[in-house]
């Protein structure tokens, strides 16, 4: 099986909760929320018969679940206490900022079991602010990403500026037009072995149609002058010349493989006159 064609199996399996990972991390942003991204895993979710529970703090209209809970006036423990642990189900959580930093670790603890896939979303425009004192402590966003199991990024398609404009512009609320918040969007995912080993692809995700395709990479073969140029004060290039001359030096191993045969790559000496070693001590005898 090819790269692409198991990148995008994985990304299958993961989104119909086929693949062992309790912690669905979802980054998004206002240019592009995880609105899309929710309704493509509630459409695998659904295909598989799996019950769907949706922890509300943002969304007034229900999605298509089986539970459907008003998040925004309880407490974290009132939550969990709605969140039901029987049977194999997906528990998607809209916005996962309003939960506070002292309470994270315990409201995610007494979600996920080995029954529950918790799909968080975290929204990254949104400034974060530490609570007094804890000022060295990790912030949410950080033990989030170590504890995800799978994390997405997502980011709009077909969208000519780069990641680092993306997000300023998502910082300053300048959000581009035409490209924003669309049913096919870009979403870089992280998948974490129990190995602890990461796999990382990036995807192109058409939600009207279900359709996953894979972003090619362009791999540069040999010296490119033009990604060289300008990383440093000397030249990391190689002209025609020195190319050449490299390729003439003269290499005594390689003189040793041709002339001995089968044998070849052994370190071979060839004593001469001047060389200075004891004909009594039977180590150091030549022949």
């Amino acid at each position: 099986m090819s790269s692409v064609n198991s990148a995008t199996v994985l990304l299958n399996r993961v989104l119909s909760l086929k693949e062992v990972s309790p912690l669905l991390l979802v980054l998004d942003s206002v240019i592009q929320s995880s609105y899309y991204f929710q309704q493509e895993l509630i459409h695998k979710a659904k295909s598989e018969s799996v019950p769907i529970t949706y922890l509300s703090f943002e969304t007034l209209n229900r999605p298509e679940v089986d539970e459907f809970v008003l998040c925004d006036e309880l407490s974290p423990e009132k939550i969990i206490a709605k969140v039901g642990k029987n049977t194999k189900q997906l528990v998607i959580i809209d916005s996962i900022n309003y939960i506070p930093e002292n309470q994270l670790n315990s409201f995610l603890r007494g979600i996920i079991s080995p029954t529950t896939v918790l799909c968080a979303t975290y929204h990254t425009s949104i400034p974060q602010v530490s609570a007094p004192g804890s000022q060295n402590m990790p912030t949410a966003i950080q033990r989030l990403l170590f504890m995800a199991t799978t994390v997405f990024e997502l980011k709009p398609a077909n969208s000519s500026l780069t990641d680092e404009e993306l997000e300023v512009a998502s910082h300053k609320l300048e959000i581009p037009v035409g490209v924003s918040n669309k049913p096919i969007f870009e979403t870089k995912m992280t998948y974490r072995r129990k190995s602890g080993r990461a796999l990382e692809y990036a995807f192109t995700i058409d939600t009207l149609t279900h359709a996953y395709q894979v972003k090619q990479e362009r791999v540069a073969d040999g010296d490119d002058a033009e990604l060289l140029e300008n990383l440093t004060t000397f030249n990391l290039t190689t002209t025609q010349k020195q190319k050449l001359a490299r390729e003439q030096v003269d290499l005594p191993f390689l003189q040793a493989q041709q002339s001995l045969g089968a044998v070849g790559g052994a370190i071979v000496y060839e004593f001469e006159k001047d060389d200075d070693y004891d004909e009594d001590d039977p180590y150091e005898d030549p022949f």
